[in-house]
């Protein structure tokens, strides 16, 4: 359990430093190739500890800890009979589909993060906006 525990927490550290990182990052500016380099490694390091040492130490722990086997059972019923291992392998794949949903909200994060923030028009009590004419007329 500490092993996957704690290598979830490594992976949600690792995420969550690049948060700041990224609302601190001028847009306009091109990366050297330093900087390149060393974003590349620590994305590739994120992805291969997402998607290779989280799922793999979680079907340690339901393997060897929770004894997580295919002749036991964790619903038994006259209709259908779900064994604990099969639990173990939906909990692996929703691991796997979440991981891809975050990586997918950062890189949308990440792309999005130099278009202005949208801003609210002021309406009338009719509903409609009060914007001034373009051609000045009234």
């Amino acid at each position: 359990m500490v092993a996957f525990v704690m290598s979830f927490l490594v992976l949600v550290i690792g995420c969550a430093v690049l948060v700041p990182y990224a609302k601190r990052r001028p847009t306009d500016k091109v990366p050297t190739w330093g900087e390149a380099y060393l974003g590349g490694t620590y994305v590739f390091f994120l992805l291969f500890w997402a998607y290779g040492v989280v799922p793999h130490q979680w079907l340690n722990w339901a393997d060897n800890e929770l004894n997580w086997r295919p002749d036991e059972f964790f619903l038994e019923t006259y209709a259908i009979d779900v064994t604990k291992a099969a639990v173990r392998d939906i909990v692996a794949v929703g691991l796997y589909v979440g991981f891809l949903g975050v990586q997918i909200a950062f890189w949308m994060f990440w792309q999005n993060r130099a278009k202005p923030k949208a801003t609210e028009i002021e309406v009338s009590a009719y509903g409609r906006p009060l914007v001034k004419p373009a051609s000045g007329k009234k």
